[in-house]
C-alpha cells in the first residue's frame, strides 16, 4: 500500500509540473514559424520604419521571418483590436503606441481593453513631439502664437497625425493650458500632415520631430517648441512648452505588445532579444538619426507606464470635453 501511495504522489508531481515544464519548452523552440507585427499606421513613417528595423533583428536573432502587417484607421484601434483578439501564442505582436493610452478616454465602445487585453512586451523608441508652424505664419515663439491665435479666433487651424492620437490630446493640452482655441485638423498620418503644413493648407501642428525635423532644418518648417520635459538634442535651440506653460510635458514612444495571456517565457525572450537590439550600436545610431531615444525598459515597467499615462489622459479628455471626430 505505502508502495502504491509513493507512485501516486510521484506521478502527481510530474503531473502538476507539466504545465511549467510545457511553457518552457516553448519559449525555448519559440518561434517556430514566421510572426507577424501589427503596425497601426501607413508604410513610411516612424512606427512603420522602427517595427521594421528591430523586426530584421529578431528574425536574424531567433531564426524565423517577422512579418510587418499595416493596418492603419481609427487611431491605431483596427490593429489594436486584431492582436487584443489574438491567440496569445506570440505569433501575432502589436506595435504599440503612447496613443494607446489615449484611446480608452476617447473611444469608450472600444471592443479591447488596452490596458486588459494587451500585455507590454518591451519599448522601442521615445521622442518629443514639436509644435512647429508654417514659415507664412508671422511668428517666431510660442507667446507670439498664442497672441497671434487670440488676435484671429476660430481662423488658425492645428493639425494632428489623428484624431484620438498623442498628436492630438498634445495640441489639445497646449490650447488648454494656453486659454486657445485652434481649429482641430486631423490627418491619416504624419507624412499626409507635413505634406500639407508644407503647402500652407494648414498653419501649426502638432508632429513627430522625427517627421519634421528634416523640414525644420531646411527652413521649411519652423519649429516653437519641443513638448518633452527637457530640451530635444537634436534642436537644443528649440525651447521646450514647458518653459512657457509650466507644468506641460508629453512623451512619445513606441513599443510592442502582445495578446494577454501570452506565457511570460515568450514574453521575456523577446524583451532580451528585443534590448539587445537596441543596445546594439549600429540599431542605436539608426534610432539617434530619427531624432529618438532607445527605449530600454521591462514589461513591469511598461505596463506601469500604460496604467499612468491611460489615467492623465483620461482627466485632459474629461476637461476638455473632446470626443471622436
Amino acid at each position: 500500500m505505502e508502495l502504491l501511495r509513493r507512485k501516486f504522489l510521484v506521478l502527481a508531481a510530474g503531473a502538476a509540473a507539466l504545465p511549467g515544464v510545457s511553457r518552457i519548452a516553448l519559449a525555448e523552440t519559440y518561434p517556430s514559424r514566421p510572426v507577424h507585427i501589427i503596425v497601426g499606421y501607413p508604410p513610411g513613417g516612424p512606427a512603420d520604419i522602427v517595427a521594421r528595423m528591430i523586426g530584421q533583428w529578431l528574425s536574424e536573432r531567433l531564426g524565423q521571418s517577422l512579418i510587418i502587417e499595416n493596418r492603419p484607421g481609427a487611431a491605431t484601434n483596427i490593429a489594436t483590436e486584431a492582436v487584443a483578439h489574438a491567440q496569445p501564442d506570440g505569433y501575432t505582436l502589436l506595435t504599440a503606441f503612447s496613443t494607446n493610452t489615449v484611446n480608452p478616454a476617447l473611444y469608450p465602445d472600444l471592443n479591447f481593453n488596452f490596458i486588459r487585453d494587451i500585455a507590454m512586451v518591451a519599448g522601442l523608441t521615445s521622442f518629443p513631439l514639436v509644435l512647429v508652424v508654417n514659415p507664412a505664419v508671422p511668428v517666431n515663439s510660442v507667446p507670439a502664437l498664442i497672441a497671434y491665435v487670440k488676435a484671429h479666433p476660430g481662423e488658425i487651424s492645428l493639425a494632428s497625425f489623428g484624431t484620438g492620437t498623442i498628436s492630438h490630446v498634445a495640441g489639445v493640452l497646449f490650447k488648454m493650458k494656453a486659454g486657445i482655441e485652434m481649429v482641430h485638423i486631423p490627418y491619416h498620418g504624419s507624412a499626409p500632415l507635413v505634406i500639407d503644413l508644407l503647402g500652407g493648407q494648414v498653419q501649426a501642428a502638432v508632429d513627430n520631430l522625427q517627421s519634421s525635423i528634416e523640414y525644420i532644418k531646411a527652413g521649411k518648417l519652423r519649429a516653437l517648441a519641443v513638448t518633452t520635459a527637457k530640451r530635444s538634442p537634436w534642436l537644443p535651440n528649440v525651447p521646450t512648452l514647458g518653459e512657457f506653460l509650466p507644468g506641460y510635458e508629453v512623451n512619445a514612444w513606441i513599443g510592442i505588445g502582445a495578446p494577454k495571456n501570452t506565457a511570460v517565457e515568450i514574453i521575456e525572450k523577446l524583451n532580451k532579444e528585443i534590448n539587445a537590439g537596441l543596445a546594439d550600436p549600429k540599431i542605436a545610431a539608426r534610432v539617434a538619426d530619427m531624432a529618438s531615444t532607445p527605449f530600454i525598459a521591462s514589461p513591469a515597467e511598461l505596463d506601469k507606464l500604460v496604467i499612468e499615462q491611460t489615467a492623465m489622459w483620461a482627466k485632459v479628455i474629461k476637461s476638455s470635453g473632446i470626443e471622436a471626430e
